[in-house]
């Protein structure tokens, strides 16, 4: 398994904040479309909410294997493409250091590109709902996937610098299995995790060590250019 995929892995368990933000409500009507005798007990609730997760995850990989394909093309045309969406790799991770330390915003402004087709795709999700059983929550987890996220859109360029279909999707593997600690944990113990993920230095220290890899990935972006 490559460093990409550690290094992303690292960056979905960091960006865990950001998901509580994003994902929080989701996850709370999720829980209440759970049938009601399985709600109450963390075991029965565990499979809706594993169900849910692996569908996520799999839409980020069809995402990264997607973007990693097109960029595949022309990578094989010039090694220079590789090296400017290296750039644009590391130029993402700094913009997403900088929003995790609440030190700029400008990421959200990227979530913007992709809800025009979100309000499509959103309406999907009604048709699984309420969960007859954990694998119902499956399509819905798949469809929640492509949920506008600048935490997923800052890792989708790391795919697209990849320039490969299965790099491009272990790479939002190791992303998404990142991110699982603080999806499993909204739906069982929200409120705990919620304050170690939002504490100051829990933060910081998490957009100190984004930043610094998304520098390292531009200066060698630049020196490869």
């Amino acid at each position: 398994m490559s460093y990409d995929f550690f290094a992303a892995m690292l960056v979905g368990f960091l960006g865990g904040g950001h998901c509580l933000g994003m994902c929080g409500g989701i996850v709370g009507a999720f829980s209440t479309n759970i049938p009601p005798h399985h709600r109450l007990a963390i075991r029965h609730r565990i499979p809706y909410l594993i169900s849910y997760n692996i569908g996520r995850i799999v839409s980020y990989c069809i995402a990264g294997a997607l973007i990693g394909i097109s960029m595949q093309f022309f990578a094989l045309k010039s090694h220079l493409v590789v090296h400017v969406l290296s750039l644009m790799a590391g130029l993402m991770l700094i913009l997403l250091g900088l929003y995790l330390g609440q030190w700029f915003n400008g990421l959200t402004k990227i979530e913007i590109v992709g809800k025009f087709a979100w309000r499509y795709i959103a309406p999907l999700a009604k048709k699984f709902i309420p969960f007859k059983h954990p694998i119902s929550a499956l399509p819905f987890g798949m469809i929640w996937g492509w949920l506008p996220c600048g935490l997923v859109y800052s890792t989708l360029t790391w795919s697209a610098a990849s320039a490969s279909p299965v790099s491009g999707a272990f790479i939002m593997l190791g992303f998404g299995l990142g991110t699982l600690p603080a999806m499993l944990a909204m739906g069982i113990f929200a409120q705990q995790l919620s304050k170690l993920l939002k504490h100051i230095a829990f933060r910081t220290i998490a957009a100190a060590l984004i930043l610094m890899y998304g520098i390292n990935m531009v200066v060698s972006a630049i020196n490869l250019i």
